[in-house]
């Protein structure tokens, strides 16, 4: 139990890291390049996703034995796929929401409330899969 709880603060300091270039690199677009919310977000999820694969195999989870990295790698950007899935469903209902509300969802900070909401949700899916797909010591 205590290896899960230290593997799981590793991974929650990850995930903030990760957090901040996702969320940063979403409002810089967004905001600085006026560019739409939702693809947005897509890019900045790829960003993060790529920080998080070097940060996650090196500090978090063990290297599986029976993985070659090249498999492991693949394994992870597609845990990653159904995760931006996941994040673009979100944002997605979250922009139906808002403009249905009649709330101009991407000139106000709406967005932000939603990505934040999709991240946690992405959280607990990235911890959960990894750990079963990718992790040697989980075996």
């Amino acid at each position: 139990m205590r290896q899960l709880i230290e593997q799981f603060l590793k991974f929650g300091v990850v995930g903030v890291i990760a957090f901040f270039i996702d969320f940063g690199v979403m409002v810089a677009l967004v905001e600085l390049c006026h560019m739409d919310a939702v693809i947005a977000a897509g890019i900045s999820f790829v960003v993060s996703v790529i920080f998080n694969y070097v940060a996650s195999m090196r500090f978090v989870f063990e290297h599986r034995e029976d993985l070659s990295r090249r498999r492991e790698f693949v394994i992870f950007v597609i845990l990653s796929v159904i995760g931006l899935v996941i994040n673009e469903l979100i944002m997605v209902g979250g922009e139906w929401a808002f403009t249905q509300a009649g709330v101009n969802y991407a000139g106000g900070p709406y967005y932000m409330g939603v990505k934040i909401f999709a991240t946690a949700v992405v959280m607990i899916w990235n911890f959960v899969s990894r750990r079963v797909w990718l992790d040697g010591s989980n075996r």
